[in-house]
């Protein structure tokens, strides 16, 4: 593993750890491309403050603080600044706009709920419900539609209980437009250590089936989450065992 693209700061309110740390531990991993991919602050205009990810006020001195970094480490490792963006139909536009005069370099595309965080449902908690499971795959359609996103990050988090035949039908649909649009999607260490509902083993055999191309992300929280051998070993395993098409690195 050779790059990450997905780790987080301590501006989302559950991670630990300085930027400068992270980055000295990549060095020491080995990493020749390092992405910092905070979850994105949303300009709601309903007064909603989400205690998950950085508010609007904090996102200059996210993009100082890394570019800072990566001017200080240029000889060292390749830093990128990223952000960790879910698709929220009714404050998307702002949110582009709230970005505009920042160099970002790349948006990951991260769904944890369906419609808007304050309306929706977390799509984690299990669930039998067809439309939850129908709208998650719709939303990640429309924002890849939007063309700004890099790779669909944990793609399996959606965590649903229903029939075998209702997942697939959904999985294999959002595979082949996922694939149509070209990007890879992701297998999420965080979901490995922590032992969460993700990988899930049907979504990477239907991505198999596709014929996906995969990408590894520590989507660390925790400087001693940047680099875990054992969580490569799992993911290696899932790569193989598929077929899947390993990307190591992207052009960002």
């Amino acid at each position: 593993m050779i790059a990450n693209y997905h780790s987080h700061t301590t501006r989302c309110h559950h991670a630990t750890g300085t930027q400068r740390e992270y980055v000295e531990k990549a060095i020491e991993a080995g990493y020749e491309v390092f992405g910092f991919s905070d979850h994105t602050p949303y300009p709601y205009n309903n007064g909603f403050v989400s205690s998950i990810r950085m508010l609007p006020s904090e996102l200059e001195d996210y993009v100082k603080e890394t570019l800072d970094l990566k001017a200080e480490y240029k000889n060292e490792i390749d830093i990128k600044l990223g952000l960790e963006v879910e698709y929220f139909p009714k404050h998307f536009e702002d949110l582009l706009r709230l970005c505009e005069p920042y160099p970002i370099e790349y948006f990951l595309l991260a769904q944890h709920h369906t419609e808007n965080e304050y309306d929706g449902t977390y799509v984690g908690f299990p669930t039998q419900d067809e439309r939850v499971l129908e709208r998650y795959c719709s939303q990640i359609y429309e924002a890849m539609a939007t063309g700004k996103f890099l790779y669909l990050a944990h793609p399996d988090l959606v965590n649903f209980k229903g029939e075998d035949a209702v997942y697939e039908r959904h999985i294999r649909a959002l595979c082949k437009k996922v694939k149509e649009y070209g990007l890879p999607v992701e297998i999420n260490f965080l979901g490995i250590w922590d032992g969460r509902n993700y990988p899930d083993r049907r979504f990477w055999k239907i991505a198999g089936e596709e014929q996906m191309d995969v990408i590894l992300g520590a989507d660390a929280h925790h400087v001693s989450k940047i680099w875990l051998p054992e969580c490569e070993k799992v993911a290696m395993q899932i790569v193989e065992e598929n077929g899947l098409n390993l990307v190591e690195r992207l052009d960002v």
